[in-house]
C-alpha cells in the first residue's frame, strides 16, 4: 500500500506491507535508527514516537496506520550541534547511561513538558511510568527532566 506521511516535519510518500509495524518502517525503511525496539508489546516504551503530537508505541501501530498523520522521532528533536532543551538537560544531569531507552523516553517527555512546564517529582514520575529503563534507578532522569523545565541552560543555576 502507498502512505503519504509527513515524518520529522519532511513529507515521505512510501510502499508498505500492510502488516509491517511503523516502528520496522521508521528504522529499516527510513532509516530513523533512533526509535529502538525492546519488548516489541507496548510495556518498555523505547519505540515511542509522537503520533500527531501524542506519544504512542510505533511497535503497536502499523505503517499504514500514519497515512494522513505527522510522526516525529527522536532524531527530530536537535543536533550534536545544537541539542534540544531536553537532551542538554539528560547530559547535564547524567540522565542516562546505556542510552537504549532515552529515545523514548524523551518522546514522552516532550509533550508532557510543553503542557506541564512546572510539573512536581510526582508529576514526573508518573510520566516516567510507561518508560522502563534497567540502568539509571531514574533519579537523574528525574533531574534531568527537572532541569529542562527550569530553562535553557544557558539562563539557569545549576545545583
Amino acid at each position: 500500500m502507498q502512505i503519504t506521511a509527513t515524518i520529522n516535519g519532511k513529507p515521505v510518500i512510501s510502499e508498505v506491507e500492510p502488516r509491517l509495524l511503523l516502528s520496522d518502517w521508521l528504522r529499516h525503511d527510513l532509516g530513523l535508527a533512533g526509535t529502538h525496539v525492546g519488548c516489541e508489546h507496548g510495556v518498555c516504551g523505547a519505540c515511542t514516537v509522537l503520533f500527531d503530537g501524542a506519544p504512542v508505541r510505533s511497535c503497536l501501530v502499523f505503517a499504514v496506520q500514519a497515512d494522513g498523520h505527522t510522526i516525529e522521532t527522536v532524531e527530530s528533536l536537535g543536533t550534536p550541534d545544537h541539542l534540544h532543551p531536553l537532551q542538554q538537560s539528560f547530559w547535564e544531569a547524567h540522565g542516562l547511561q546505556c542510552g537504549f531507552c532515552t529515545p523514548g523516553i524523551l518522546m514522552t517527555l516532550k509533550p508532557f513538558l510543553e503542557q506541564n512546564p512546572d510539573p512536581t517529582e510526582d508529576e514526573i514520575r508518573h510520566a516516567l511510568s510507561g518508560n522502563l529503563c534497567r540502568c539509571t534507578g531514574y533519579q537523574n532522569i528525574v533531574k534531568a527532566v527537572q532541569l529542562a523545565a527550569k530553562g535553557p541552560s544557558d539562563t539557569r543555576v545549576l545545583d
